[in-house]
């Protein structure tokens, strides 16, 4: 998983996949992140199927409910042989261990276990609503290091975060963790909805261990040029 790029496959329908698809490369070469949109519509079978022909699959569900409700739900994702997945550390240290231990629970016997990935504040989230509407008296930079310290030694195997966070990060939780970044835009795109950006280049300065990548790649004329352009440029 270290440097990986992966591609988020933003899409409502399974027509759009297979046609980016056919772009991107061979598969074993290939990461690709589903998350709610594309799960929800196409479930886990598709996800299965996925894993089989090679790719890498990072599922992004963002579990946060109970721990027993947590730990089920791991164990089943876990059974698909997926790479990686998320909760939000919002849910909690006993909620984060309860995910840790239904994916070891859930792996088959010779597979890795998937690493789990805690979300700490989404990117869309902007200093002003962390303190208006979550009411966190913390700035973002101590919020987010606080969470992904209850991450990790609550069993997390990383974090989402900002690359804006990273350095700082890697300070204060440890090298001995994954620091996975979204936000990512090369320099002519335009930020979208996501608030804390940046290039494939800053990612890796900061120290990014892998990095998400919808639109850029998605929207772009030729996805496949512009995924072997990000890939060169993050490593």
């Amino acid at each position: 998983m270290k440097k990986a790029v992966f591609v988020a496959l933003d899409y409502d329908n399974l027509s759009d996949v297979q046609q980016l698809l056919k772009q991107l490369g061979a598969p074993k070469e290939t990461y690709l992140k589903v998350g709610m949109e594309l799960f929800y519509h196409s479930g886990s079978e598709f996800v299965s199927e996925l894993v089989q022909k090679g790719y890498h699959i990072f599922l992004d569900l963002k579990l946060h409910d109970i721990p027993n409700t947590v730990y089920g739900a791991a164990k089943q994702l876990a059974r698909l042989g997926i790479d990686c997945t998320t909760i939000h550390a919002l849910g909690g240290s006993a909620m984060i261990a309860a995910a840790k231990k239904g994916l070891i629970e859930g792996t088959k016997a010779g597979k890795e276990v998937p690493k789990l990935l805690a979300v700490t504040e989404l990117t869309s989230i902007s200093d002003q609503i962390l303190a208006d509407e979550q009411n966190c008296s913390l700035p973002m930079t101590k919020q987010v290091v606080s969470l992904a310290k209850t991450a990790k030694i609550s069993g997390a195997d990383g974090v989402i975060c900002s690359p804006l966070e990273v350095s700082n990060l890697r300070s204060q939780v440890g090298e001995d963790f994954l620091y996975v970044t979204p936000g990512i835009r090369l320099a002519e795109n335009q930020n979208g909805d996501q608030k804390r950006v940046a290039t494939p280049q800053k990612a890796k300065e900061y120290g990014s261990s892998a990095i998400v990548v919808g639109r850029p790649i998605t929207q772009a004329q030729e996805p496949a040029i512009v995924y072997e352009r990000i890939k060169k440029e993050f490593n």
